[in-house]
């Protein structure tokens, strides 16, 4: 759909992206902690750190930075992009 919509959408000067996070530390992954047996936050990073192959869970601020970047000028040549942020889990 972004590859679709940013043809579809292009002549009219409108950039269309999307941005998909991994393991972010977020309420909702402590809440899939506590789901999985894991209430103790700590061992709970721990565990989705092992599975990023850069060795920790992303915090809400890295997806923010390539938003930011999205919107901005700078990415003003970047349509149909699909942007993953998730410490290189789907590389693996």
């Amino acid at each position: 759909m972004t590859k679709t919509d940013a043809l579809i959408y292009a002549k009219d000067n409108i950039r269309v992206n999307s941005v998909h996070p991994g393991s972010i530390w977020t309420p909702m992954l402590k809440k899939a902690c506590r789901k999985m047996g894991i209430p103790d936050e700590e061992r709970c990073r721990k565990a989705f750190a092992r599975m990023n192959p850069v060795g920790w869970v992303g915090e809400p601020i890295d997806v923010a930075y390539v938003v930011l970047f999205l919107a901005s000028d700078e990415s003003r040549f970047v349509t149909g992009a699909e942007l993953v942020v998730d410490g290189g889990y789907t590389a693996m």
